[in-house]
């Protein structure tokens, strides 16, 4: 055919131009695959965003740890000694709970909770950067990518563990030790036994890093305030007329009212401890219930068979004792852990604190080392015999000797500074009323009050 030229050169233009088009959309297709991903930058990790359901939870448990102590332990205790002390007895919880509060916010949870900035020293105690909360605001979270919950929620979820520790070991010298001394005592025993052990086993000391487990306190809670009760026992001596006097219980529907307290907040306390609203919550949820059930019942058919009588008084003592135990391993045991380690502490408390105190010759008033002390220890022991990695992977490393560690270390501190606390007090305001305020009651001549 014959073409005129310009219509060639216009033919010729279009093909060229189609070719570039073609060749141009190839390579921009090549490169886009393959371009190297590291030519991408990455996307920057997503910012950490307060978990509402885990908070929601930790502020439920900590309004449940908090009953514990009060109304609970103030009721528990309360309703076990003699008339003439119970409003002195009572007191000694709610003035721990303020004391407590105040200096855990000036400097407990820092000395416990923070990083210390010695490395040497961190493995004993925390640092100061959160004295008085400096630098915590309502958008700071605790552990950021885990829990998300607020540090303030975090620090008052702890604070009321440190609230129930010193208030326990005012079981064991009930009835004999003068108020400002127990002020005294309680406000150097909280900075210097119970924030360094919190912090090492839960914030980042020694124990904790050599894989000593204690789920939401055997160790830190129980050993620690059962051992420094019975050195306060030993040390400030029996009670006026013990052995000789009636020291029955004047009121144990007060004590059975203040053990369902104890019961029921324990659920904050163990649960509480996974810092979120998780299944291993729900897991120590159940253990806590079936240990407590069977150690109650252990204690109530040790005492049937020994002293023919099953007592009011035994099966709270024994529940408490397997709410004490389950404690370290609740969230690391499965249910028939749990049940085991109920009817264990239920028999061996009992005999502890029924059999072993009465051999011994030490009056622990209201038995504060026999269930608590005795109790952790037990808990403790078998959380390294019985953890289950299927309930929490860290029970994989559990171990007995590991816990052992924990236990002789918290022993051996607990009961070495105790002493030395007590000697301090002594020297400045003096440990006992005299034996005639004892005598007449710690009600009348401590607070000047009666119950009529």
């Amino acid at each position: 055919m014959n073409i005129p030229s310009p219509m060639k050169t216009t033919g010729r233009a279009a093909a060229l131009a189609a070719f570039a088009y073609t060749a141009l959309c190839s390579v921009a297709a090549f490169a886009q695959t393959a371009a190297p991903a590291a030519t991408t930058a990455p996307a920057p990790a997503p910012t950490p965003v307060l978990d509402t359901g885990n908070t929601a939870w930790m502020l439920t448990s900590t309004a449940l740890v908090l009953m514990m102590t009060i109304p609970g332990l103030a009721l528990f205790y309360g309703g076990m000694v003699r008339k003439k002390n119970v409003l002195a007895t009572i007191m000694q919880s709610f003035a721990i709970t303020c004391l407590v509060t105040v200096l855990w916010f000036m400097f407990g949870y820092s000395l416990a909770f923070t990083t210390n900035d010695s490395a040497g020293l961190n493995a004993y105690i925390g640092g100061f950067s959160r004295f008085f909360h400096h630098g915590i605001t309502v958008s700071t979270l605790w552990l950021p990518g885990v829990s998300n919950i607020p540090e303030f929620v975090f620090s008052m979820f702890q604070m009321t563990f440190a609230i129930i520790t010193p208030a326990l070991i005012a079981g064991a010298f009930a009835e004999r030790m003068k108020f400002s001394a127990l002020l005294l005592f309680m406000g150097l025993w909280l900075v210097f036994v119970y924030a360094p052990i919190a912090h090492w086993v839960w914030g980042g000391g020694f124990l904790g890093t050599a894989g000593v487990l204690d789920f939401a306190g055997g160790t830190v809670v129980h050993i620690n305030a059962g051992v420094a009760g019975l050195v306060c026992a030993l040390v400030l001596g029996k009670r006026e007329g013990y052995g000789t006097t009636n020291m029955a219980p004047h009121n144990l529907v007060y004590s059975v009212i203040g053990a369902s307290l104890l019961w029921v907040g324990w659920f904050g306390f163990n649960a509480g401890s996974e810092l979120a609203a998780d299944g291993l919550a729900g897991a120590a949820m159940l253990n806590t219930q079936v240990a407590t059930a069977a150690a109650a019942l252990a204690w109530m058919f040790a005492e049937w068979i020994v002293a023919k009588k099953p007592s009011v008084l035994g099966i709270i003592s024994g529940a408490v004792a397997g709410l004490v135990a389950v404690t370290p391993a609740s969230g690391f045991v499965n249910p028939t852990g749990a049940f085991i380690v109920g009817i264990l502490a239920g028999v061996i408390c009992y005999l502890s604190a029924v059999k072993l105190k009465h051999a011994l010759g030490y009056d622990d008033s209201l038995d504060a080392f026999g269930v608590h002390g005795i109790g952790g220890i037990v808990g403790a022991l078998l959380t390294g015999a019985l953890a289950d990695p299927a309930i929490n992977a860290l029970g994989k490393d559990a171990s007995v000797g590991k816990q052992l560690y924990g236990i002789a270390f918290t022993i051996l501190w607990t009961a070495v500074a105790t002493f030395v606390i007590l000697y301090i007090v002594k020297a400045l305001v003096g440990l006992r009323p005299s034996t005639q305020e004892e005598v007449e009651g710690l009600d009348v001549t401590q607070h000047g009050e009666v119950v009529p």
